[in-house]
């Protein structure tokens, strides 16, 4: 299904930006944009609160010298409310796990690596079928993850870094809200998630490069309140939209923030992940997907929502989304080449009408993609008419896949 922007006449008034007595950050501007759609949004900003929404949104403007500029604008922002983060916690891990190579000596991300076991609950990876030549590899987990947000993929890389390693480093880069502390889709105590399998990194001929052994992370995490109607989720995994937004413009635009939120990433890596992010599923060997079950705009919420289809070739997505116990979200950079527009745009909602976790009573075909999918296309719509002193080169995320 094609997207074509229609061109509307936006008076948006001035944007001011408040803070409500519950640490909300509120702009006019998101606001009285949503505000102009009521047939997309009048549920979602008369509900906004009960429905957990929050909206994170990024201009960007060049200067003659194509240097980008930011103004971030929020609707309903507040970092104190908990939103279970699903898959989108696979971001920081993929980024960490490119990172910690810079470390090591002799292993990149090419290098196989083997995941061991000494728990009769622990699984093994001693192969990976998805790729060329059957080897498990950093870089083919992070493009899984990337591609079809793939679980076992990110278990693996979490296995390998730890939790206390993942979170050490996370905060220690300024991103506290992070509590890393679980694998996914798989049912383990909170001991047993603790606890990470043995491994190593091998040659071609399977001789050793680097080992290590089981690990238990003995880390005293700080005490929260994070509850949804009445269950704990205190140590399930947690981050904040602001956080994963700022991850993502720290990858993007590495040097439009400080030093220290920056992941030990070089050129090379930059330039697969940015392959990575954006890849759709036709565009790969490896994996290849069955076009009827993962289609190109398969993980792709902002613009597309639950739709199949393909996106408008001059369109490109890099983001990573997240889907579980009813909530869902999208992190996204979203740019259009032919257009010369370019801006971010997060957002998590709730789709949960009944308040029962684990019943997979949840509407996020009738709720959930449809706000995210009318929301991506509604800010595209402004961005197209905003206008912009210099048009953007946007050269620097041109990429080659695989087809």
């Amino acid at each position: 299904m094609m997207f074509r922007p229609r061109r509307y006449a936006l008076c948006l008034g001035v944007c001011l930006s408040v803070a409500t007595a519950h640490g909300q950050q509120r702009d006019a501007l998101l606001e009285n944009l949503l505000g102009r759609y009521p047939a997309y949004f009048d549920t979602v900003l008369r509900n906004a609160d009960s429905l957990g929404v929050q909206v994170i949104y990024t201009q960007i403007d060049r200067d003659r010298s194509n240097s980008p500029s930011f103004k971030d604008y929020y609707f309903n922002v507040d970092s104190g409310r908990y939103f279970y983060p699903a898959s989108a916690v696979k971001l920081p891990v993929a980024l960490l796990a490119l990172a910690r190579l810079h470390g090591l000596a002799g292993v990149d991300r090419n290098t196989t690596l083997l995941t061991e076991a000494d728990q009769p609950w622990e699984t093994m990876a001693m192969n990976d079928p998805t790729s060329p030549d059957g080897r498990p590899t950093v870089g083919q987990y992070v493009k899984e993850i990337f591609l079809t947000s793939d679980n076992d993929a990110f278990n693996r890389l979490y296995e390998w870094l730890g939790p206390a390693y993942i979170n050490t480093q996370l905060h220690r880069m300024g991103y506290g809200d992070a509590q890393i502390r679980h694998r996914l889709e798989v049912t383990l105590s909170e001991e047993q998630n603790r606890k990470t399998n043995p491994g190593r990194f091998a040659d071609y001929m399977d001789h050793t490069l680097l080992s290590w052994p089981s690990r238990t992370d003995s880390t005293t995490y700080e005490s929260r309140e994070d509850r949804i109607d009445g269950v704990d989720f205190s140590r399930k995994n947690r981050v904040s939209l602001t956080d994963l937004h700022r991850m993502l413009r720290s990858v993007l635009f590495p040097g439009s923030v400080p030093a220290g939120e920056r992941f030990d990433l070089g050129t090379e890596d930059y330039r697969y992940l940015y392959r990575c992010m954006s890849e759709l599923p036709g565009e790969t060997r490896w994996p290849a997907y069955d076009s009827s079950e993962v289609w190109n705009a398969y993980v792709k919420y902002l613009l597309f929502g639950g739709r199949k289809g393909s996106l408008p070739s001059s369109v490109r997505i890099f983001n990573k989304i997240g889907e579980a116990y009813g909530f869902l979200l999208d992190v996204a950079y979203i740019m259009d080449k032919d257009r010369g527009v370019e801006f971010m745009l997060s957002a998590v909602i709730r789709c949960n009408p009944d308040r029962k976790l684990g019943d997979e009573h949840y509407t996020y075909e009738e709720l959930g993609f449809p706000f995210l999918q009318h929301l991506g296309e509604v800010v595209y719509r402004y961005e197209l008419q905003r206008s912009r002193r210099y048009r953007p080169d946007l050269s620097g995320f041109a990429i080659i896949y695989d087809k």
